[in-house]
């Protein structure tokens, strides 16, 4: 079965709603990027109207921005330190916006979000 984006089928009370149409191509769900740290691997995926999104599988590099000095500099991730986001992508050390990474720097705030924008871009913190 196919996963969607679609209005979902009951109310917040528990009662259906009235089924009025089956799933409709423009609903389909694509399954998440998970980013990881490791050797550089992208995806170029086209999307609803012919637009396009870079979808990055993992990377070994970040863009960490000192916003003191206002410079930005491409360095090597270093290891994974957390993410807030959810207890299971901090176990997995999955990568996504709001992640945090230590680098030759020091530790860095992810402010990209890599699965959909195929780069990694971080703050010092």
């Amino acid at each position: 079965m196919a996963r969607s984006q679609a209005r979902s089928k009951r109310k917040y009370t528990g009662k259906k709603y009235k089924h009025f149409h089956k799933k409709r191509k423009r609903e389909l769900e694509r399954s998440p990027i998970e980013t990881k740290i490791g050797n550089e691997k992208k995806k170029h995926q086209r999307t609803m109207g012919g637009n396009s999104k870079l979808k990055m599988f993992s990377s070994a590099f970040i863009n960490v921005t000192d916003l003191n000095t206002n410079k930005t500099s491409k360095v090597k991730i270093l290891k994974f330190e957390s993410n807030t986001a959810s207890k299971d992508l901090n176990r997995r050390h999955v990568l996504t916006k709001g992640a945090i990474v230590e680098t030759e720097l020091g530790k860095a705030k992810i402010v990209s979000r890599p699965g959909q924008h195929g780069v990694l871009n971080g703050i010092l913190i």
